[in-house]
């Protein structure tokens, strides 16, 4: 007598994993980027002063930071096509690492220019960022780029994982404002941001070496 079960299917299973695990990991990246923000931001208006022109200037910055690492992604998705899930990793340690001595760096810096006109400070502001907005930027297009390719289907994988990471940093936003800041203040808030980029390389790291 035949058997009536559908026959395995290891690529749709394989699929279907590494779309769960993609969620989770970038869920907390959106999460760990939102906490960031807001504690970079506050740090900066020691630099600026809080002034619309101020918020303004930051928020530019990291926009043009995570446009900029969106289109090295794309470029670093395609010339690495079988090691994206390591190149995913690699990029969330250097968030992870940036973040562990951001607040030192912002103030070190910070003091070395004082009294800089807004021009000047946003070159600045620039620089400092340039490899952690960028490396944020650069982690859609490469999960984007991986999960396509395993699911084959582009608007799922996409429109999906924009979704868990705005949802991710929305919750950051939330977590950040009720219960970081109060608990832990902005160191509290950025260990906590660090903690979860090296915990997110750690694992896509283990999903790279079993896939391997």
């Amino acid at each position: 007598m035949k058997s009536l079960a559908a026959p395995f299917d290891a690529q749709a299973v394989a699929g279907r994993s590494a779309f769960a695990l993609t969620r989770g990991l970038f869920f907390a990246s959106g999460f760990a980027a939102l906490l960031y923000q807001i504690a970079w931001q506050r740090v900066l208006f020691g630099w600026y002063g809080v002034d619309l022109d101020s918020v303004s200037a930051i928020v530019a910055i990291f926009m043009l930071g995570l446009g900029a690492g969106a289109i090295v992604g794309g470029w670093l998705a395609d010339r690495f096509a079988s090691r994206r899930i390591l190149l995913f990793a690699l990029i969330e340690l250097t968030i992870g690492a940036f973040g562990v001595f951001s607040l030192d760096i912002i103030d070190g810096v910070g003091a070395l220019f004082p009294a800089e006109s807004i021009p000047r400070l946003v070159v600045l502001t620039f620089i400092v960022f340039a490899v952690p907005t960028c490396a944020m930027g650069a982690t859609l297009p490469v999960l984007v780029t991986e999960l396509v390719e395993r699911t084959q289907n582009v608007g799922l994988s996409t429109g999906t994982l924009y979704f868990v990471n705005t949802l991710g940093a929305a919750s950051g936003a939330l977590a950040a404002g009720h219960v970081l800041l109060p608990l832990g203040g902005l160191d509290g808030l950025v260990a906590v941001a660090a903690m979860l980029n090296l915990l997110v390389a750690g694992i896509a790291y283990a999903a790279f070496r079993r896939g391997t």
